[in-house]
């Protein structure tokens, strides 16, 4: 037929048929078919159970966990080690160091050092032994009293040390020491290394708040810039600042009388290592000027 009326003939046909199977369901309710609950054609039973559930309730958490994960990578590419929490440094090496100075304290001749001799030393190594059984193993643990013990034990070397160089130096001056070459420059190297350690003890002690505060990520403004700072990219992920490298700023100060690639950033670092460049220069100068003049 024209102008579409065998569509428009079907589709009435199709509604009449439509209603009067309604109307038999509802007259015939055993015949009625099954509730739609929106399932598609063809399938039987589409209503969610209790798998069904615990799948969805799974499938969140795995998300939410996910996300967590995520943030945590972000956040670790975003903040560098030295910034973050990290474990605490082994107290082996600086204990080693410590250890060293003591010994060369005691080599040092006795007119060399304040007396009684073995004061200071003695006192240096109760000191020493306090902080190991404190923290055998790691230095993690942030106190009061240890951090004061910490930095009494540095002060007591400090001193040691700052009257044996300048005994050394005033004996020299006045011709009173250094007769012949050999032990002349032996005092001197031992002061001179037990300065190494001593300023190496300071920056490693005051650098951020110290070992622990550093291990927690309390302070975020350095008073060292070294290079893993400045390039996270090229230190392994967990890398923080150890005594070992301030023990190299130290070592490298004392020898070029400059900082070299690690740059000093608080005024205090700057005049601590000033402080070290003149006590260096003064000890290596006269003792080795003193050594040519009566070497044979």
């Amino acid at each position: 037929m024209v102008n579409g009326a065998p569509a428009r003939f079907a589709s009435a046909r199709t509604r009449r048929a439509v209603i009067a199977r309604q109307t038999e369901a509802v007259t015939d309710p055993d015949d009625a078919p099954p509730p739609d609950d929106g399932a598609p054609p063809g399938v039987a039973d589409a209503r969610p159970t209790d798998d069904d559930h615990l799948q969805a309730l799974r499938a969140i958490e795995w998300a939410i966990n996910r996300t967590g994960r995520l943030a945590g990578d972000v956040q670790r590419l975003a903040v560098p080690a030295w910034r973050s929490s990290t474990r605490g440094e082994r107290r082996w090496m600086v204990t080693s160091a410590v250890a060293v100075a003591i010994v060369l304290q005691l080599a040092l001749p006795h007119r060399l050092v304040l007396p009684p001799w073995w004061l200071l030393p003695g006192i240096g190594a109760v000191l020493l032994a306090g902080l190991v059984l404190v923290n055998p193993t790691r230095i993690e643990r942030r106190s009061s009293h240890v951090r004061a013990a910490s930095i009494g034990l540095t002060v007591v070397l400090s001193l040691a040390n700052a009257v044996s160089a300048g005994r050394l130096i005033l004996r020299v001056v006045e011709g009173r020491f250094g007769s012949t070459a050999g032990p002349l420059l032996l005092s001197g190297g031992a002061i001179w290394a037990t300065n190494v350690i001593v300023f190496g003890l300071w920056y490693w002690e005051l650098d951020r708040g110290g070992p622990a505060a550093r291990a927690h990520g309390v302070e975020d403004v350095p008073d060292f810039l070294f290079p893993q700072m400045t390039s996270p990219d090229l230190a392994p992920p967990d890398w923080e600042p150890r005594f070992a490298d301030y023990l190299y700023v130290s070592f490298t100060n004392a020898t070029a009388f400059s900082p070299t690639d690690v740059l000093p950033m608080a005024t205090w670092v700057k005049m601590t290592m000033m402080l070290q460049s003149v006590v260096s220069l003064s000890t290596v100068a006269l003792v080795i000027a003193r050594a040519v003049n009566i070497l044979k």
